[in-house]
């Protein structure tokens, strides 16, 4: 049993100056020109007030957003500015891993699946590659915390983080911005945007940011020798209108990286301590290997990547038809001396390659319009995805395993206005998942099958497939005209996952079952004193069957996938938001959560030791 506490706070302040304007003697101006602006969302998949979503939704808007990307920051910053939001990588600027009230996934693999899903204009980004992609000229973010699996699908067990850029404008508009900082940091992004046509618009974004290598290898002598990137991007977005019910935007996009993987240090902590010692050196490391002199050895990466997606939307008086197509591809590789010392050892330097990932998603959505007491929408979800892994080290070679992935979905919601205080919103969704492993070529080239150290082993393909069916009930009283509470029970999932990345280093793969998350959840939301204060709160408990965990340690020191028999976490967050005057406003949040792994049975071997079960070694969890 494991149990964890972590509370956590996010604190800005922010400051806006605006023009004089004119003073008018109405209380009705003067209340408008000191209150909050209301925020909305798309959380049901629908405009609406943030205040009367029933679920616990964490906003950014584009001009925070800047603000705290401003000096060249991934997608991983956003764990600063959001109350119950944590991120990290193993893998430098691609592949981050997120965790919302607690719950998330260690899984550094490149195949990895997540419960916190990345939803960009519209489209889910599945693959941890994809999850990276860079983030400019964003209209807003919004977090959702908790599961989301009816309108979601499936792997949002713990919540959403979903992205809107700004989108074509008929006015000519645009921006530019460039900033520059130690270390020889350059950053670059605007974007411009108007009308073609009187029915044509268009906008074009660009992102440019670049960092010069400043930390030393102390093995090779070389200076400067990791700790860069040079990362670039684009969006092209055309919005088509040709009449005032039927719309199309195309967004096309794509970006290019070069740079240092993630930074593994050794021997950083002294026997039975979490502090640092003397051995650590933030602008220093002692890496292993044959370095060139222009540190191409030095823990490269190198990834690109394309998509684009197609909405149409079109507007039928009593219901809108909505459907979007999206393709994405990526192609990249990363290698990292993983144990972060200077000690020859070609089992602790590998690369990972991504090879032809292929995403295609196609969503089509029927909406009511109609302003009666009952709103539903129905739709139908199809994901197609593919690619290949290629782990190569010094000793065992190289190893390609192929993944692919097909998943279809059905889903309903609808909300009943009982009363002019009282909403009721039920949805279901059915979802089947088909995953599939194929080995490819094994230890090609190996030094230890030369000598006779490594055979290469005989494994079958792994197909596995899961129907699963997700639903939520929720319920929004306002209880007066500022103030409204809420309920909320959701079920969702997480699909079952294979682990292919073992083989390379003649392991088994293994594959963790489906998990299942029940969620109950209470919340308030206000706007106080004449709308300049904001207060919104939520309290959760949720438990997790058959919860998925990566077991790291034993003989080889290698991941295997593991199901823990029932997780449990319980806690609260708080979002608040102050107008102290008509240019300087506060905001604050604060989260708490408690997390606790049920299962007496999951055990935990060191390294260099093993427990045997009848086809793999389950280690440290």
């Amino acid at each position: 049993m494991r149990t964890h506490n972590l509370a956590t706070l996010a604190l800005a302040i922010s400051t806006a100056f605006s023009a004089p304007v004119l003073a008018q003697d109405t209380e009705t101006t003067e209340k408008k020109q000191s209150a909050l602006e209301q925020i909305t969302v798309t959380a049901q998949k629908r405009t609406q007030s943030i205040q009367e979503v029933p679920i616990s939704v964490a906003t950014l808007s584009g001009e925070k957003f800047e603000s705290l990307f401003s000096g060249g920051e991934d997608i991983l910053a956003l764990a600063v500015r959001v109350p119950g939001l944590y991120a990290e990588s193993s893998n430098g600027r691609v592949a981050p891993r997120f965790y919302i009230r607690g719950l998330g996934n260690t899984d550094f693999d490149l195949a990895a699946s997540q419960p916190v899903s990345i939803i960009m204009d519209e489209v889910v980004m599945e693959n941890v590659v994809l999850k990276s992609f860079p983030l400019f000229d964003v209209q807003q973010v919004e977090v959702l915390r908790g599961p989301q699996g009816t309108l979601f699908g499936r792997n949002t067990t713990a919540g959403i983080i979903k992205f809107d850029t700004v989108k074509p404008t008929q006015d000519v508009e645009g921006y530019a911005k460039a900033g520059f900082g130690s270390y020889g940091t350059m950053n670059f992004e605007g974007a411009v945007s108007g009308g073609l046509t009187d029915e044509l618009s268009a906008r074009l974004s660009l992102l440019s940011q670049e960092r010069d290598d400043y930390i030393d290898n102390a093995a090779s002598g070389q200076k400067d020798a990791l700790g860069g990137y040079d990362e670039k991007a684009y969006r092209l977005q055309l919005l088509w209108e040709p009449s005032a019910d039927f719309s199309a935007l195309l967004n096309v996009h794509g970006r290019e990286l070069e740079g240092t993987a993630s930074i593994f240090r050794g021997n950083v902590f002294d026997e039975g301590s979490n502090e640092l010692n003397d051995s650590y050196d933030r602008d220093t490391v002692n890496y292993d290997g044959d370095l060139e002199a222009d540190g191409t050895d030095n823990n490269p990466q190198e990834y690109e990547g394309f998509g684009a997606s197609l909405k149409l939307e079109y507007d039928m008086d009593e219901v809108t038809f909505t459907s979007i197509t999206a393709m994405e591809t990526a192609e990249g590789s990363s290698l990292g001396d993983i144990d972060g010392d200077a000690i020859a050892s070609q089992n602790f330097v590998t690369q990972d390659d991504l090879n032809d990932l292929e995403q295609y998603t196609q969503e089509f959505r029927l909406a009511s319009n109609t302003s009666d007491a009952i709103n539903w929408q129905l739709g139908a979800f199809y994901y197609d995805a593919s690619f290949n892994v290629t782990t190569t080290d010094g000793f065992f070679g190289a190893t390609t395993v192929f993944h692919d992935n097909q998943t279809w979905a059905l889903f309903g919601q609808s909300s009943y206005q009982v009363n002019e205080r009282l909403n009721i919103t039920g949805g279901i969704r059915y979802t089947h998942d088909k995953k599939s492993l194929i080995l490819g070529e094994q230890n090609a080239d190996s030094l230890g099958v030369l000598l006779g150290f490594v055979s290469v082993q005989a494994y079958d393909d792994i197909m596995v497939d899961d129907g699963q069916t997700s639903y939520e009930l929720s319920a929004n009283y306002r209880v007066t005209d500022d103030m409204s509470v809420f309920a909320r029970y959701a079920n969702g999932f997480r699909a079952q996952s294979i682990q292919g990345r073992a083989v390379a280093f003649t392991e088994s793969p293994s594959v963790a079952d489906a998990e299942t998350i029940n969620s109950f959840e209470v919340g308030v939301k206000s706007d106080l004193l004449d709308d300049t204060l904001r207060l919104n709160a939520a309290a959760f408990f949720y438990t997790v069957d058959d919860m998925q965990f990566s077991a790291i340690g034993g003989s080889d020191n290698l991941t295997q996938l593991v199901n823990a028999d029932k997780g449990e976490a319980y806690g609260f967050e708080v979002d608040a938001q102050w107008l102290a005057t008509d240019e300087l406003t506060f905001t604050a949040g604060y989260s708490y959560n408690h997390t606790e792994i049920q299962d007496d049975t999951l055990t935990v071997a060191p390294c260099g030791a093993s427990i045997a079960t009848a086809t793999q070694s389950h280690c440290t969890v």
